[in-house]
């Protein structure tokens, strides 16, 4: 479908595209209710809250007031649906007040000020310096005379750098006069979302051009939402309005991600629905899990909310230099962040500074500064370029004039460059500091001084880069003498293959290899002079690629593969970008924690391998080994696969750090027809390189992985991040020299590569350990009145009567039971010191050692037997026939309250004060709240608590309750912590027999001790089909699966040499 837009013409179909009014909100007056209603009920477990809600009406099932089962139900939706409404109305208010913004616009000869939202399609917009473009334009006119302008892109794609937009050719010359009588008609396709491709072509009506036909590329527009600078004014017409500019359809709210967690809340749900229809069957009475279940969803929601305010509030992952702070942009999956298996992480910009320094260069075979590591300062250059050596010239040449770079001249008469590149930055800037010296770009043609002669070069085409090309050219001409030449430079892979056959390139392939073992990124320069009629013949081929609308990228390939032959090889560059600080540091304990480690990077295979080796990515022989895979073609690249498939399986018993390296060519092949094979490659190594990578086989790795039911971080810095940021589990985005679209896409986004360690080891693990116990408790305190209800209906007949009173079951657990728990976000079993020196222990988080059917079975457990105490302790005490029903269940209500405030002091490992005002304020805002009532006749409570508190029979029966119900449990707990001590206790005793001490020297004696007592952990999802090896417990309980044939993992003192779990686990499938 295609897209007819005639410029400044109001009467050509005035009404047949959208205007310009822009609309992000998520609802309508009309939709919210259904809309929002169905988007709570998607998930198992509010279907649940219905189901049950609906049930309670039904006075034959139960005789709880409906009031108390609707009330809650009713107020926690409410709560979702009014945070919904006020995020869509902030939402209206900003779309409100971008539509309402007034812009300059020609309407019939005559520039109007209008508001943004009366934009149409086919008017023209007048801009000024520092103005938002309010919709996406096609460039006509600027006010500089090269026809250029800049643009700030960072609100788009979130590239710090200007862009340079530049007219078309037709529009040169034309002053403001001549712009508001323009005529003409872009032909451009529908809408799309692709903010990096505009293929459109351009005529202009006579008198300004004899019906010519430009091609049009995203270079010619400005896209909504990005801002004028360095420029004092520019024009452009209307091609997208509202909603259909490519930001529009880029935005929308992203799809929620269902963590671990939640997975198993989900099922545990379930179980208690299982259970709720055993016990309805058999008693006749339904349980009210429900409402703590409610309860539940609301205190996840609240404290979730928190745990990313801690992400955004730590102040030891702020970057300083960059002032860039933390952030965590989805509040819901902080606990995924301690069960993270697998991290894919891009190279440059994210192990990297993405701060490019030109260090040495080869030119005819000839390296330079290889002595001194800098190629600036080598006296055999400067010789060279002083006696004009011809290879030299036109090797600096092609450093100046082969890039998009443009030069800014300040008033001062120094020259700076703007550029979309870090690699052709410090590319001109080194050209620069060797005389040549880029210094102006006016139009098509480009002037240059040369130790104090000037240049002057026309550029007749630019072959542009692309990620399948790899490589960038420009057809330029000598003003000098008239000469026709194409100027090249790309990756080795691009040129070597375009060199012509008569020529030697040993020397700088050779070259090549020694940069890039250096970790230099590399990149090679050619060029070749073209005949005239040459040139002409191949201009017409690639105007008329260049002005197709269908598959216009893939014809200018081939057009240019036509020109991009027999080159004269002029050398290499070698650039160098260094590894964030830390990096080493962060990776060697992140992977000491289990993590295994992918590295995708789209440069050649040696700068990846030298980078990964610095990083400890990689061991070198003898500790570690890397297998290549390889291949022409589909019988090399299998047969290749094959061998490396066979090593890993038999090197898997070894205690050997082998990883696999991989090309994106070869990928191709794998990812196409074998699969399942490099699937089965993938779950044997912990480690792996894959370069010369494309964005899309970075998410297609990232679906591999995921798969194979494993946890998944990926991490980037660039825009070409972010599809392998959105495959992941959790996206993690760095701030970087490439700007914030990455950290943009992200769940989490923080200013350097180290900030991670942090925010997986201490964030994660907290969260995990937190929501766990929040989860479970809020399963237990629930169930425990149920069962209560169970134990009651044997003793009144069956006859489905409530113990509880409505309002007591509504108010233990909206209040008695919320509030304390929701102070676990402060608890911590240990502290943020021990936890970075011991990264083994986030072990227990990634085999779901604190959530999952066994823990459950556990507080299951704890559950049914406080509710039997409860029950016949208070049966016994008040088994008297002068006893009332509202005394026995105020006593049970009692007893409960009372547990839980010891249960939750038990379970808490550090206090503060607000913990402690949290459970014992709590409890005594029981009391409070029950005398108030018991003094409202109506109530159903009167003078109920004031009879059974003067009672000692009430206060003996809660000591009871309190020795009986806790005594065991704590002698348990005790037992365990003493004689069967997890890695954690241990840790947790070493922390208290030594509180100041800042290195633990007697920590590793008891952790050798351990070792042959803790079983292996499972690093992540069990798939093999044998039943789970469950311990009896009742509250941290691990649930193990053992693979067969295996020697013990070594749990707290694993090597980075030390093979994974996952090698056990992959055998054993």
């Amino acid at each position: 479908m295609k897209r007819y837009v005639y410029i400044n013409d109001s009467d050509t179909s005035p009404d047949l595209y959208r205007d310009n009014r822009i609309s992000n909100r998520k609802y309508t007056i009309i939709n919210f209710v259904p809309k929002n209603l169905y988007e709570q009920f998607s998930r198992f477990m509010n279907k649940y809250f219905l189901l049950i809600a609906c049930l309670q009406l039904w006075s034959l099932i139960t005789p709880v007031n409906p009031a108390s089962t609707w009330g809650p139900l009713i107020f926690i939706f409410a709560v979702s649906a009014t945070k919904e409404a006020w995020d869509d109305y902030n939402r209206y208010i900003s779309d409100k007040q971008a539509n309402e913004k007034n812009v300059w616009v020609v309407k019939k000869g005559i520039k109007t000020r209008i508001q943004a939202q009366d934009i149409r399609v086919g008017d023209i917009v007048w801009l000024r310096e520092n103005d938002e473009v309010p919709c996406d334009l096609v460039l006509l006119g600027t006010s500089e005379s090269q026809g250029v302008c800049f643009l700030e892109t960072a609100a788009l794609d979130g590239e710090t750098d200007l862009k340079t937009r530049v007219i078309p050719p037709p529009c040169a010359g034309l002053t403001p006069d001549l712009l508001h009588k323009i005529k003409g008609v872009i032909e451009c396709p529908c809408p799309d979302k692709d903010i990096r491709r505009f293929d459109a072509n351009l005529r202009l009506f006579p008198p300004f051009i004899d019906n010519d036909l430009c091609p049009l590329t995203i270079k010619n527009t400005l896209l909504q939402s990005c801002y004028l600078r360095n420029t004092e004014w520019a024009c452009g017409v209307a091609v997208y309005t509202g909603n259909e500019t490519k930001l529009g359809m880029t935005r929308g709210l992203p799809e929620p991600k269902l963590t671990a967690v939640d997975a198993m809340i989900d099922k545990l749900t379930g179980a208690i629905f299982l259970f709720q229809l055993v016990v309805v069957v058999i008693l006749g009475v339904a349980g009210n899990v429900w409402k703590s279940s409610e309860a539940r969803k609301v205190s996840l929601d609240l404290v979730k909310s928190l745990y990313a305010k801690f992400i955004d509030w730590d102040l030891h992952m702020y970057d300083e230099k960059s002032d860039t702070p933390a952030h965590a942009a989805n509040t819901g999956i902080n606990e995924d962040l301690g069960q993270v298996e697998y991290i894919l992480t891009d190279k440059t910009g994210t192990l990297t500074e993405n701060m490019m320094v030109f260090r040495r260069c080869c030119i005819n075979g000839v390296c330079y500064g290889n002595e001194s590591g800098d190629a600036l300062k080598d006296s055999d250059l400067a010789r060279a370029i002083a006696n004009k050596v011809p290879e030299v010239v036109k090797f600096l040449t092609v450093m100046a004039i082969c890039n998009t770079v443009v030069p800014i001249k300040s008033a001062s008469g120094s020259i700076s460059y703007k550029s979309q590149s870090q690699d052709e930055d410090a590319l001109v800037n080194a050209a620069s500091c060797l005389h040549m010296v880029l210094t102006s770009k006016t139009g098509n043609f480009l002037d240059m001084n040369f130790n104090g002669l000037v240049l002057r070069y026309e550029i007749l085409d630019t072959l542009e880069f692309t990620s399948d090309r790899k490589c960038m050219s420009v057809v330029v001409r000598d003003c000098q003498n008239g000469r026709i030449m194409l100027l090249s430079k790309g990756a080795d892979e691009a040129i070597f293959p375009c060199i012509s056959s008569e020529q030697q390139v040993r020397p700088v392939v050779e070259a090549v290899e020694h940069f890039a073992q250096l970790g230099l990124r590399t990149l090679c320069l050619a060029w070749r002079d073209l005949k005239e009629d040459e040139y002409r013949d191949w201009s017409i081929m690639y105007k008329e690629a260049s002005s197709s609308l269908i598959d216009r990228e893939w014809k200018v390939a081939e057009v240019c593969q036509q020109l991009e032959h027999n080159l004269e090889l002029l050398g290499a560059t070698a650039i160098e970008d260094r590894l964030q600080d830390g990096v080493p540091e962060t990776i060697e304990t992140l992977r000491k924690a289990g993590i295994n480690f992918w590295m995708l990077t789209g440069d050649k295979q040696n700068t990846a391998i030298q980078i990964a080796l610095l990083c400890n990515f990689i061991s070198p022989e003898p500790e570690g080994q890397l297998l290549l895979i390889q291949g022409k073609n589909l019988d090399e690249v299998s047969r290749s696969l094959e061998r490396v498939l066979l090593t890993m399986r038999i090197s898997s018993t070894e205690h050997k750090d082998v990883a696999f390296i991989v090309d994106g060519w070869t990928l191709e092949i794998i990812l196409k027809h074998h699969y399942e094979a490099f699937t089965d490659l993938a779950m044997l190594s912990r480690t792996a390189i894959c370069c010369r990578v494309t964005p899309s086989q970075k998410a297609q790795l990232v679906e591999l992985l995921k798969a194979c039911d494993y946890r998944t971080l990926a991490i980037g810095d660039g825009g070409n991040d972010v599809r392998m940021i959105q495959e992941a589990h959790i996206g993690v985005g760095i701030s970087g020299r490439e700007g914030l679209q990455a950290a943009r896409a992200a769940d989490f986004s923080i200013g350097k590569f180290r900030f991670l360690k942090r925010l997986i080891l201490v964030h994660g693990r907290y969260s995990y350990n937190r929501t766990a116990f929040l989860s479970q408790y809020s399963f237990y305190k629930s169930l425990l009145i149920c069962f209560i209800q169970i134990f009651f209906s044997f003793v009144s007949g069956v006859s489905g009567t409530s113990l509880f009173n409505s309002f007591s079951l509504m108010a233990y657990n909206v209040f008695y039971t919320s509030v304390p728990v929701l102070m676990s976000v402060l608890d911590k079993d240990l502290s943020e010191r021990t936890v970075m020196q011991h990264p083994q222990i986030l072990f227990y988080c990634q085999a779901g050692r604190l959530l999952n059917p066994s823990t459950f079975a556990g507080w299951f457990g704890r559950s049914l037997f406080h509710a039997a105490v409860v029950f016949l302790v208070t049966i016994h005490a008040y088994s008297n026939e002068k006893s009332e029903m509202e005394e026995l269940s105020m006593v049970a209500l009692s007893g409960c309250i009372w547990l839980q405030a010891f249960v939750i002091t038990l379970e808490t490992n550090s206090f503060t004060i607000l913990q402690h005002a949290a459970i014992w304020g709590n409890l005594i805002a029981f009391y409070v709240i029950n005398f108030i009532v018991s003094t409202i006749p109506w109530a159903g409570m009167y003078t109920i608590m004031f009879r059974v508190c003067k009672q000692p029979a009430y206060w003996l029966t809660m000591l009871a309750i309190i020795i009986l119900g806790m005594g065991p449990i704590t002698a348990l707990k005790y037992f365990r912590y003493t004689y069967r001590s997890s890695a954690i206790n241990i840790l947790q005793q070493l922390e208290r027999s030594q509180p100041n001490t800042h290195s633990n020297p007697n920590l590793e004696a008891p952790i050798k001790n351990m070792e042959r007592e803790v079983s292996p952990l499972s690093v992540t999802h069990p798939k093999s089909s044998k039943a789970s090896v469950y311990e009896p417990l009742l509250c941290e309980s691990p649930s193990t699966k053992r693979a067969a044939g295996v020697a013990a993992f070594d749990f707290l003192q694993a090597s980075p040499s030390r093979l994974s779990i996952i090698y056990s686990r992959s055998k054993n499938n």
